[in-house]
């Protein structure tokens, strides 16, 4: 098969994927994106680009006149999520996504304040991180400010704080523009090149053996050179993203205990598992630059109000639970299930903390092969050890219990129950304006996701119906302000189609389509129901002229692909 840029990326083989990948000689730094095989033996480049000392960058932060645009860069960077999205190994977990959310909000809002952003940056890129199933610690920038997270990566943090450096230094590689910086100077780089290194190198995440067969041939050697950023970018993301977590609240020892624990723990199970080592090598410099910074950073042992400790209690806790919950999630193989069904062994001196967490690893396990017999006996236990944390904390654990509950009344076949579940934690009594009515609390995402695939798993019985209807509006509101949610997009299709309304059933499921990159499938499916409403009644034509709408932007996308592609 002939690889050129106007072949589609989703249409090409796995294996000619990786293959595209290793044969790309001109690839820009990525920031920063590896695989265990990819780096095994292969050596640096004997020329990386902007490698400082006698080829010194130009003012860092600065963006040269060869560079991509802020638009450019975008329009790149979506044209990769649009492959990467339809990867299988890119998962949308609730729970998980939800507390990376949360770091990465209180990260961006930092960095606004402190300036790292512009008004051009901010409007433009996307800022959106997103999960990989991948054991290996890793994490990395694409271009117009996509973030890739692996599930291992938040499986071996033992802190928020830890967790945030690694998010801070990847966002301020992002805010300095570093990607752009080193793709300017790649002049021949196309985004299928970009494209298929990405996803060869999830698919050599899960076939290495294959993968580095086709890299022995030598020329992956010039990629993986290509892939890491010069020291000058490391130290300025280590300078500028200590400055984000601190100004965002976090303990600022986090990133040099980071680079402390990644270290000793490469040396010790030198086994491939670390590719963020191999894309940002950790010198003995910037780890006693990043000790250095915390004589200056006037939070340790400072004064700290109540409600700050209280929220600091509950990240401890979400980091703790949703890293048990990043080992079980990062391979549901029954092999590797098996090592987290047994008894827990937790040393005499864990915290509080540590022990729930250490149960509800066996917990979201259990759910993982569908053991309801274990499964509530163990839940008794988890809420009696969560009742005895501090109040802030205890809360937020029972939450995180019901949620886990209710994924796994879900899976077998309880689904009644489960929304039984959500409804009784999600009304919570709060006056209106006259004081005698109950308001509803707007769902969160994990329990609103939770609610809409409770609601599919319902009997399609006329009885039901009411529950359909109040899911499906509660649906409606939550993509009208996140139209990229393909998960929630899906659930409102199921429904739509339920309650009997075809053209909005089609409409949400295209709008799926189109939230993981699938545009031409998302208009084939508007182009379809289009056909069977020739003469259509005044209330369906709002919803065909709201499709004609999505339609129109949606080939405007694809003739701007394919001019790129030409040009």
């Amino acid at each position: 098969m002939a690889f050129t840029p106007s072949a589609p990326v989703a249409q090409w083989p796995r294996k000619a994927l990786i293959l595209a990948c290793c044969l790309s000689l001109q690839l820009p730094a990525l920031a920063p994106f590896s695989s265990a095989a990819m780096a095994q033996g292969v050596p640096a480049a004997s020329a990386p680009l902007a490698s400082g000392g006698d080829s010194p960058l130009p003012a860092l932060g600065d963006v040269n006149s060869q560079s991509l645009s802020p638009s450019a860069e975008r329009r790149l960077g979506d044209r990769i999520m649009r492959s990467i999205l339809r990867d299988p190994d890119v998962v949308d977990d609730p729970l998980v996504q939800e507390h990376i959310e949360q770091v990465w909000s209180s990260l961006l809002s930092s960095a606004r304040q402190r300036g790292e952003i512009s008004d051009e940056l901010d409007t433009t890129y996307a800022w959106r991180p997103f999960l990989v199933r991948d054991k290996s610690v890793n994490a990395f920038a694409l271009p117009g400010g996509y973030i890739g997270i692996h599930l291992g990566l938040l499986a071996m943090t033992t802190s928020t704080e830890e967790f945030a450096s690694v998010l801070a230094h990847e966002l301020s590689h992002v805010t300095q523009r570093h990607i752009a910086r080193l793709m300017g100077q790649s002049r021949q780089t196309s985004w299928v090149s970009l494209a298929s290194m990405v996803l060869g190198a999830l698919a050599m995440s899960r076939n290495p053996q294959a993968a580095q067969a086709m890299i022995i041939g030598g020329q992956g050697v010039a990629m993986q050179g290509q892939l890491n950023f010069s020291r000058d970018m490391e130290r300025e993301a280590d300078r500028v993203g200590f400055g984000v977590m601190l100004d965002a609240g976090y303990d600022p020892s986090g990133m040099a205990q980071m680079f402390e624990m990644l270290a000793k723990a490469s040396r010790l199970n030198d086994d491939n598992s670390y590719p963020y080592l191999r894309t940002h090598p950790l010198t003995t410099e910037r780890i006693g630059e990043a000790r250095a910074r915390l004589g200056s950073a006037g939070l340790l042992g400072a004064p700290t109000a109540r409600s700050v400790l209280e929220g600091r209690q509950v990240q401890t806790l979400r980091q703790a639970l949703m890293a048990s919950r990043s080992r079980v999630l990062m391979d549901t193989r029954s092999t590797a299930l098996q090592t987290w069904l047994g008894v827990v062994n937790l040393s005499t001196n864990a915290s509080a903390v540590d022990v729930l967490a250490g149960h509800y690893t066996r917990l979201v396990a259990l759910n993982a092969i569908k053991d309801r017999d274990q499964t509530a006996p163990l839940l008794k236990q988890l809420r009696e050890e969560a009742s005895r944390l501090p109040a802030a904390q205890a809360k937020e654990a029972l939450r995180m219990l019901a949620l886990t509950e209710t994924e796994g009344l879900i899976d077998t076949g309880r689904a009644l129950q489960a929304l039984q579940i959500l409804q009784a934690g999600l009304f919570v009594g709060q006056p209106t304006q006259a004081g005698t009515a109950q308001a509803l609390v707007p769902d969160a995402r994990p329990e609103l996701i939770l609610r809409g695939r409770a609601a599919m798993a319902l009997p399609e019985v006329a009885e039901h119906k009411a529950v359909w209807l109040d899911v499906a509006n509660r649906l409606q509101t939550w993509v009208a302000g996140h139209p990229q949610d393909a998960s929630a997009w899906q659930l409102l299709s199921g429904l739509w189609g339920r309650l009997g309304q075809p053209l909005r059933a089609v409409r949400a499921d295209a709008e799926a389509s189109a939230a993981v990159g699938d545009l031409s499938g998302a208009i084939d499916r508007i182009d379809a129901i289009r056909k069977r409403y020739p003469q259509p009644t005044s209330a369906d034509m709002i919803e065909l002229s709201v499709m004609d709408s999505r339609v129109r932007a949606w080939r405007q996308t694809l003739r701007e692909d394919a001019r790129e592609d030409l040009g």
